[in-house]
């Protein structure tokens, strides 16, 4: 398909700051060549002659960013929901991903994958995949043919994980990588350095891949913080460094000049939270395996007064569901657990908050990396959009927009979203 110029018609939803919402009732909204051209009440007269494809009494809203996803643990989805973090990599996640060894059971993985995400909420995603560098090719192909943007990891583990899923030195890990590299040359998946984390990558492993980053230039994701023991863990590990975040600085891959995500940040101390902060660190809050995980509950009141970069992440498979909506609703939901059950005089997380980490917030991340302004309607950005067809939420009350959206974050499912849009192209 072509980028057109075309205008939608309906119910405009979306956000310029983190506590207020922009709504249009009866809108329109302006495709020129992929890009945002403008949302207005009136139709001005020099559009007058685009086609207008009316979604009367739809919510139209900016697509959905998942900063913080593992593909290939798609398969088991709500299994082992009754563990902690480091019990459930063992029994689950890690079994499932030493599978990925064999192309043809990754190929039929990964099309679930993404014919589940294809048809979802979200228009944009950070994938983790597994070490294997040819199943990571694969994801990487079936991603780019969807219209979807996304950045994928061939993820780096070289030491404390099952012989079948530890590479062999670090030396081979590089190497793979290098190779995984070369053969990334796709418009819409680019490559993302993914340590997996602090315990299963070594010392030289993580300085070979900080070389990495400065010589292709690339954004990093991994995990920070996230559960009491594994922070232990770093401890004993690193004691160089002065804590979890530090070690990961320590190696040039915390900010700066290198564009990072850090998934979970459940149990950052005052210290790491500023040093976040300082090198513009993006936290990644999945608030579903918080839970799920008995992780704990994420600081995110904190991390935003300081000045944190805060996304959202559906986590799958330590989060059961992939839509960004329900991140939403977790968000709000584990907010308010954490004010009342820790005592903190923290400010629960509003709708108009969370839709913002969902969109603005987590497409910034986007931009940062060089693959297009998203999460808004403001001119200029890329044309991702949802049309939200809600009708089936109807009740005997009059609902605003505001009230229509928060209605679609708790009760929505996919089968709500009556087409989608990524940089003006329509993929369904």
């Amino acid at each position: 398909m072509t980028k057109n110029n075309f205008i939608l018609k309906g119910d405009i939803c979306w956000s310029k700051l983190p506590d207020t919402l922009e709504t249009l009732k009866n809108g329109y909204l302006v495709c020129i060549k992929g890009k945002v051209e403008g949302a207005f009440s009136k139709l001005p007269e020099q559009y007058r002659s685009f086609p207008v494809i009316d979604y009367s009494k739809c919510l139209i809203i900016p697509g959905l960013v998942d900063l913080h996803i593992h593909a290939p643990q798609f398969a088991v989805r709500g299994l082992g929901m009754d563990l902690e973090l480091l019990d459930w990599l063992k029994k689950h996640a890690f079994v499932e991903e030493a599978k990925y060894s064999d192309e043809e059971y990754a190929s039929i993985a990964y099309n679930h994958f993404v014919e589940h995400i294809k048809r979802g909420s979200n228009t944009r995603m950070v994938v983790f995949s597994t070490l294997h560098t040819q199943t990571t090719l694969i994801l990487m192909d079936l991603l780019e043919n969807t219209g979807l943007v996304s950045m994928v990891g061939k993820v780096n583990m070289d030491r404390n994980c099952p012989e079948n899923l530890r590479e062999k030195s670090a030396a081979d890990s590089i190497a793979a990588t290098k190779e995984w590299l070369a053969a990334c040359n796709h418009k819409n998946t680019r490559p993302i350095l993914t340590p997996r984390f602090i315990p299963s990558c070594s010392d030289e492993l993580m300085n070979g891949i900080a070389e990495l980053q400065k010589k292709y230039c690339l954004p990093v994701q991994s995990h920070l913080s996230e559960n009491l023991k594994e922070i232990d863990w770093v401890k004993n590990l690193r004691p160089q460094s002065t804590g979890y975040g530090a070690a990961y600085k320590d190696n040039d891959l915390f900010g700066g000049d290198t564009p990072t995500l850090m998934a979970h940040c459940v149990w950052p101390d005052e210290t790491e939270i500023a040093l976040m902060a300082q090198q513009q660190v993006y936290a990644v809050h999945c608030p579903q395996s918080n839970t799920n995980l008995s992780s704990g509950i994420a600081p995110v009141r904190r991390l935003l007064d300081a000045g944190v970069h805060v996304g959202l992440g559906s986590d799958v498979a330590g989060g059961a569901h992939s839509s960004i909506f329900k991140a939403m609703s977790d968000a709000i939901q584990v907010s308010k657990l954490r004010k009342v059950m820790l005592n903190v005089d923290e400010k629960p997380l509003s709708l108009e908050e969370v839709f913002y980490l969902g969109t603005v917030s987590g497409g910034a991340f986007f931009e940062k990396t060089g693959l297009g302004s998203c999460g808004s309607f403001e001119p200029g950005n890329d044309f991702d959009a949802l049309v939200i067809d809600d009708k089936n939420l109807a009740a005997p009350l009059e609902f605003s927009i505001k009230d229509r959206l928060e209605r679609v974050v708790y009760l929505s499912d996919d089968r709500n979203i009556k087409a989608k849009y990524v940089k003006g192209l329509s993929l369904f």
